[in-house]
């Protein structure tokens, strides 16, 4: 080969060399605390404990990472330990959409853009349910009732007011010409109540994430009669419609990663990019994904800080429409 044929291949190991170096300049010297903003056995300590379990598995950490449960204040009590520790690199936190949308309404005081997003995982996707007696048969037919009554019927969402699940059923009627800012929302502590006020006939309608609603359509009980994804879930939800195939060209999914402390170094954030890249790339987490009808989404510090911001603008404009965006 030519000197000249050299110079691409050089060109590219040096681009990549100094991530490598920068990921090997720094690494954990003590326990790594991984905080979940949920109770135990909830879908974001679950995704916790699987990814723990593959660190562990493959000895990717020098030190000890625990899983610990910090529930309340709609993430604040997670977040706000996470603010003592700038530029500590051995505690992580949950990122999840609510990060987004809690601040913009004014439910907390801390979103993503006081932390250091490290990376963007998984994507989850939001489902439309109602009784399998509902009159509603589809996306359709919930779109023409509301478009002649936006407050007709009730809907139910968890946890709260202006969170993902509730833009995530937002969205697709806004599309659809519904007035999203007359809907009939309710809320409750979770999607499993949601469910069981749907089921005794206190609701017309619920917004529930895709792994909350297989064991009552297997039963008969409700139809799933849309997804908020580009494409047709798999599996047990391989049969439901999104919202695009019923003519509502609207797609929302709520994504999961990981936050870091303010000002942590670009060793620091090389090293924990260059870990999750390893864990998520491999077959057991794929698998994991498919058995919660979660979809793979790998993005780096760089990536995932503006696609957060994107989607903190998107959020900013549907909030607003819905009357919710905080007073200034």
């Amino acid at each position: 080969m030519s000197p000249r044929g050299w110079r691409r291949p050089l060109a590219a190991l040096a681009c990549v060399l100094p991530t490598l170096a920068a990921a090997q300049d720094w690494r954990p010297e003590r326990t790594v605390e991984y905080v979940v903003p949920a109770g135990p056995g909830a879908a974001l300590d679950t995704a916790a404990r699987q990814l723990k379990e593959l660190v562990d598995r493959q000895q990717l950490l020098p030190t000890t990472l625990i899983v610990t449960n910090k529930p309340g204040g709609a993430g604040m009590v997670a977040m706000g330990g996470l603010q003592g520790r700038p530029g500590d690199a051995h505690m992580l936190v949950t990122l999840t959409h609510s990060s987004i949308n809690n601040k913009l309404v004014g439910e907390v005081a801390l979103g993503y853009e006081d932390f250091t997003p490290l990376a963007v995982l998984f994507d989850e996707f939001i489902t439309v349910v109602v009784r399998a007696d509902s009159p509603i048969k589809g996306g359709r037919d919930l779109v023409e009732a509301l478009k002649k009554n936006p407050s007709a019927l009730s809907i139910g969402v968890a946890t709260s007011i202006g969170n993902h699940i509730h833009a995530a059923i937002a969205k697709p009627l806004k599309v659809a010409g519904v007035d999203i800012g007359k809907l009939t929302v309710v809320p409750f502590k979770s999607s499993a109540e949601s469910m069981n006020n749907l089921l005794g006939g206190h609701l017309d309608v619920v917004s529930a994430s895709a792994v909350n609603v297989v064991s009552l359509m297997k039963a008969g009980k409700i139809r799933v009669i849309a997804v908020a994804a580009a494409e047709r879930l798999g599996g047990d939800l391989s049969g439901v419609p999104t919202w695009r195939e019923q003519g509502v060209d609207a797609v929302y999914a709520s994504s999961q990663g990981l936050l870091g402390a303010k000002g942590l170094s670009a060793a620091q954030i090389a090293y924990w990019e260059s870990l999750l890249k390893r864990v998520t790339d491999t077959p057991e987490w794929s698998a994991f994904l498919a058995k919660n009808h979660w979809k793979p989404r790998f993005m780096g510090h760089a990536e995932a800080l503006r696609y957060l911001d994107a989607e903190s603008a998107a959020a900013k404009t549907l909030l607003g429409d819905l009357g919710l965006l905080k007073k200034k």
